[in-house]
């Protein structure tokens, strides 16, 4: 077995590209002039020449890869080959007016290509080193590795070809850039009568030519007898594995200023920061941050200074077409930029798109439209407007006691006719590779069931699973009966904190309906009968009175997430209590610490109707953007117990894992609870009321470029919580000075080091 020679490896790769660049240039090579010859003659008056300015884009996409393999000479074994190819070729071409202004244009193009290919040969053959008596494998393998690379900034051909019907065509034709190539061949053996040495050799990087690129359009496209100054389109052909696109958007006469592209971006779940365009047919989730990109082109022979604005429009509304423009939400008015002559600069915001599904009254909105301004000297020189789909958050559905998924299985039109099929259900169980809970099937049955916990977990994978399938950074619940017990417990002990960057939960609300939070006197009389017959139903077990008592001095971290609850109350007795009720859940229960709540008329296995949808449901999902999306802060009242003495103030949580027995039923003084927003590099300070006590903490929720220090009525410094420390990364961060306080007046100064504006929500305690 013989290593292959690495020298003519790296010929052969340079062959190919050579050989697949220039199969191109069948439909035209570039000139070496780079001048874009204008399809009209100058238009009239000095000030327009008539030539085609604005920018042309190009990509090449080659990949391809096969398996083989063949039996050995020796008939003994075989060797297995795979070899696998990428040619990527990219140009970003400004054009501009030829300095001479006589109606031609130059293209300015940057260039850039990469090209591998990987070449692994794995051989194997039975060998004896003994003459026969024993046999055993023999193997090698055999690794070839080239890779060419290049960048240029050369001129560019691009030409308009107008037809007397109002079509057109538009080509571009790049020149050869320089490259370089480099490779490696290695191998390796093992199992050989007399051990035999891998090597390594290395070629270093060669200078290489990287042939031009060139593509025409198909000539389809037609001008716009509106608009015969502009041209914006794309066209794109594959042919034997490649795949060529031409993009454009150009103008005649037009401000030198300008607007020559409009792009959404989102992250891809769940990896942060990994930006994918957004397409208008499927457009983004409510609540996702969406990157807004405005490439501006200054065509002019000087400097140009301007303000970029981005706006919400409404033109062209049905029912709010004659509001004014405005800006998006928590977003600058405008963003100072500063363009060189023929230079192309790209602009960008981050736009959070929470409550863009939906319009402030309510009513479903099915597209958003973006509109970027370019304004110098407090003039309009230039914009650009583009529509984003934003759909609503996924709702995911949790069922309860002696159920499944089919118990949702209209909500799925329920949520098409309230705003349209974009707006998905996601009943756990539905699918259920997803995840699925067991509650007992049927009703009344007596079937080995999952603990809340175990079940938890299943609606986390559900949660995953949805997330993923709408690319959503953000779902909505909505949790009938015991599903809402398994809900907040998810939410309290396995939901995790937002990613970095992300302020708000993962969850943003929790809709209950009949949920047993304190309990079910039911459940304590169905529980001891089951006992009687010998059954143990755990899911019974767990919705008992004195089970969930201790339940909620336990599980009562709501990580920001805002809980709404709809207590049935039709009947006024249940299970030897005098108490309204749903027949399953008594009204106290269902409501039991929740601010936000209400009461309905229907049945226990009634609320998830659709009546119960519009009046309750749907007024809380449908929050338009100028509407609270904000975390909610800690409440203070639901802390139903004290402090236990072994627990750690961490940051991520107000999970309070307290003994029943040791729990107190005191009250006290509710602590302080307080909200503020952030700008840029803002500094606030906020007065603390303290009462006399063995300690004093502070827990915010806050992004990590917010700085905490507290200060004590005296002045000194108490603790601190830096910006971008690694305690700032938890979603819930603490200061606690573990000394006795006086009564008196503390303060917490916050401190902005980012660029954005952020929410911090504030608590107090004592342990």
């Amino acid at each position: 077995m013989m290593i292959k020679n690495i020298g003519r490896r790296i010929a052969s790769i340079v062959f190919l590209t050579s050989t697949l660049c220039s199969s191109v240039l069948v439909f035209g090579q570039a000139p070496k002039s780079g001048r874009v010859a204008s399809a009209k003659a100058p238009a009239a008056g000095a000030e327009c020449s008539g030539a085609w300015t604005g920018s042309v884009t190009y990509a090449r996409m080659q990949s391809m890869s096969n398996e083989k393999t063949t039996q050995r000479v020796s008939a003994r074994g075989e060797d297995k080959t795979r070899w696998e190819m990428k040619y990527e070729y990219k140009a970003n071409v400004t054009v501009v007016e030829d300095p001479a202004r006589n109606g031609s244009s130059v293209g300015k193009a940057t260039v850039t290509m990469n090209s591998f290919s990987n070449e692994i040969t794995n051989a194997t053959e039975k060998n004896s080193c003994d003459r026969g008596k024993t046999w055993k494998d023999m193997k090698g393998e055999f690794t070839s590795k080239t890779k060419t690379t290049g960048s240029g900034k050369p001129e560019a051909n691009v030409t308009v070809g107008m037809n007397d019907d109002g079509t057109y065509s538009v080509s571009v034709g790049l020149p050869q850039i320089k490259g370089e190539t480099s490779g490696e061949t290695t191998s390796s053996f093992s199992g050989q009568c007399t051990p035999k040495e891998g090597k390594t050799l290395t070629s270093p990087p060669t200078p290489t030519t990287i042939e031009g690129n060139s593509l025409t359009s198909d000539g389809q496209n037609r001008v716009d007898p509106k608009d015969p100054n502009k041209i914006s389109g794309s066209y794109s052909r594959t042919w034997q594995n490649v795949t060529e696109t031409i993009t454009w958007n150009l103008e005649k006469c037009g401000a030198p200023l300008r607007i020559t592209d409009l792009k959404f971006e989102d992250m891809k779940f769940p990896n942060w920061n990994d930006w994918q365009t957004v397409s208008e047919q499927k457009g983004t989730i409510d609540g996702n941050l969406v990157r807004v990109t405005a490439k501006v082109l200054n065509t002019s022979g000087e400097t140009k200074e301007a303000e970029i604005a981005f706006k919400e429009t409404y033109k062209g509304d049905k029912w709010d077409g004659a509001k004014p423009d405005s800006p998006l939400k928590n977003h600058l008015d405008y963003i100072n930029i500063r363009v060189e002559p023929n230079e192309e600069r790209e602009v960008e915001m981050l736009w959070d798109t929470s409550g863009y599904a939906w319009y402030d009254d309510g009513r479903p909105r099915y597209v958003q439209r973006v509109k970027a301004e370019i304004w110098e000297k407090s003039k309009l020189v230039d914009d650009e407007t583009k529509n984003i789909k934003i759909a609503p958050k996924p709702l995911v559905l949790v069922h309860g006691l002696w159920s499944n998924w089919k118990a949702w299985e209209t909500w799925q039109n329920i949520l098409t006719t309230s705003h349209s099929y974009d707006w998905k259900a996601f009943p756990v169980g539905e699918k259920p590779e997803k995840g699925v809970m067991n509650t007992g099937g049927s009703f009344l049955s007596t079937q080995p069931t999952n603990s809340i916990a175990e079940n938890a977990l299943q609606l986390k994978s559900y949660i995953k699973y949805a997330q993923e399938d709408r690319n959503a950074w953000h779902v909505d619940i909505v949790a009938h009966s015991m599903g809402g017990l398994i809900s907040r417990y998810y939410i309290s002990q396995l939901m995790e904190q937002p990613s970095d960057g992300d302020f708000r939960p993962k969850v943003s609300r929790l809709i209950m309906l009949g949920t047993p939070n304190m309990g079910s006197p039911c459940a304590d009389v169905m529980n001891t009968a089951f006992e009687v017959l010998g059954e143990n139903v755990e899911a019974v077990r767990q919705l008992r009175q004195d089970y969930l008592e201790g339940f909620n001095r336990t599980y009562v971290a709501r990580k920001g997430v805002k809980f709404s609850v709809l207590a049935g109350n039709p009947l006024p007795t249940m299970c030897k209590t005098i108490v309204w009720n749903d027949g399953v859940v008594p009204v106290p229960s269902a409501k039991w610490k929740i601010r936000d709540n209400a009461e309905s008329k229907s049945l226990h296995t009634d609320l998830t109707g659709t009546a119960d949808f519009s009046s309750f449901v749907k007024p809380r999902l449908a929050i338009g953007p100028r509407g609270d999306h904000n975390p909610e802060a800690p409440d203070p009242s639901q802390f139903t117990g004290r402090f236990g003495s072994g627990r750690a103030y961490g940051a991520n949580e107000f999970s309070f894992d307290v003994p029943r027995e040791e729990a107190s039923t005191g009250t006290g003084t509710p602590p302080f609870a307080k909200a503020v927003r952030l700008a840029p590099k803002q500094t606030v300070e906020i007065d603390l009321p303290v009462e006399a006590a063995a300690n004093l903490g502070v827990t915010f929720m806050a992004d990590t470029n917010i700085e905490a220090t507290l200060i004590t009525d005296r002045g000194a410094i108490a603790a601190k919580n830096d910006a971008g420390s690694p305690e700032s990364r938890g979603w819930f961060r603490s200061l606690f000075f573990d000394k006795p306080v006086t009564s008196g007046v503390w303060k917490l100064r916050l401190e902005n080091k980012g660029q954005l504006e952020f929410p911090v929500v504030i608590t107090t305690w004592n342990r």
